[in-house]
């Protein structure tokens, strides 16, 4: 288990205002073995899948990034927050990171924690994915991923936009169904060999353009259907999927995107669900982050996905 650098989650203290006056950094803890059921936070310091697939690098320095826009936040939680530290890759061996990522994400499942993994490229898809079947080898596991892409491709070896055809091949070696749920879709940025590949899984996928406007009821019912359909689940956020304006710090900004709303909208409808095992949110760049703005909107959503898993009254 790697061990956290609680140096970043520092922040105002309100005093004054007494004892619900509480912000994350007062209340995240270095994670132990005896450690009550709670969310744990694991880094995953790679972004050697983004330089595969020819993207533009440094999202390894987001764990971090958004450890520190988090750290000043109020609390609103019942249930701890604990630090696990980041797995990193800094010699180019992404499998070898992947499997270590795997083996953290899966002991914190067995010991009744929800890991939120914080990319990193959205090659740490792969690696929770693998975790959180070596934890639950019996579970009947759906994907849903918020992204702007499918993620499906069949590149060798792997790299950023390969980890859910991996999940695929994983899944068919081993005569189980891949359920796979793609929220955000931009089809510009999507080949139709993707699209047919997509099908030929039996996956499915909610373009970007159902957004709008953002009272529609489909996309959301078609989420909650496929929550319904679904066992237990590993949600994936891929940042691209915001718009260009909320979430420049990404390899590949988007050029439409779905509004920061109707991820939340999405989020509470998942979430709350009970069924969720694990999620990663990925693709924060620190280095296109001019003014903490990216940081911030990521930040946001780690909150977010907290806070309604918080909702659940049993865990």
């Amino acid at each position: 288990m790697p061990e956290p650098d609680m140096s970043v989650w520092t922040g105002r203290v309100d005093t004054a205002d007494g004892p619900d006056a509480l912000r994350w950094h007062q209340m995240v803890k270095p994670l132990a073995p005896d450690a009550p059921p709670g969310v744990v936070l694991i880094g995953f310091a790679c972004d050697e899948g983004v330089r595969r697939n020819g993207g533009r690098v440094g999202a390894k320095d987001g764990p971090q990034a958004i450890r520190a826009a988090l750290a000043n936040l109020a609390w609103h939680q019942h249930f701890p927050v604990y630090d696990a530290g980041d797995v990193r890759c800094d010699d180019g061996d992404m499998e070898g990171a992947q499997a270590r990522l795997a083996e953290v994400v899966a002991s914190a499942i067995r010991a009744g924690h929800r890991p939120l993994i914080l990319g990193g490229g959205h090659e740490t898809a792969w690696g929770t994915f693998q975790g959180i079947v070596s934890a639950k080898p019996n579970a009947k596991l759906s994907v849903i991923n918020i992204d702007a892409h499918l993620d499906l491709r069949a590149d060798e070896p792997g790299n950023s936009g390969t980890p859910f055809n991996q999940m695929a091949k994983w899944c068919a070696a081993r005569g189980r169904a891949f359920r796979y749920l793609c929220v955000g879709t931009a089809e510009p940025s999507n080949t139709l060999a993707l699209f047919n590949h997509l099908a030929e899984l039996g996956g499915e996928h909610i373009p970007d353009t159902d957004f709008v406007p953002l009272d529609r009821k489909e996309p959301r019912d078609y989420v909650a259907e496929f929550v319904r359909r679904s066992d237990s689940i590993h949600l994936s956020i891929d940042l691209d999927v915001l718009p260009p304006a909320t979430m420049p710090a990404v390899s590949a900004p988007a050029a439409r995107g779905i509004a920061f709303e109707a991820v939340e909208l999405v989020l509470d409808h998942v979430l709350p669900s009970g069924k969720v095992v694990a999620v990663d949110l990925v693709e924060l760049n620190p280095r296109l982050d001019t003014d903490v703005r990216g940081a911030r909107t990521a930040a946001r959503l780690a909150w977010q996905v907290v806070k309604d898993w918080d909702r659940q009254e049993e865990w």
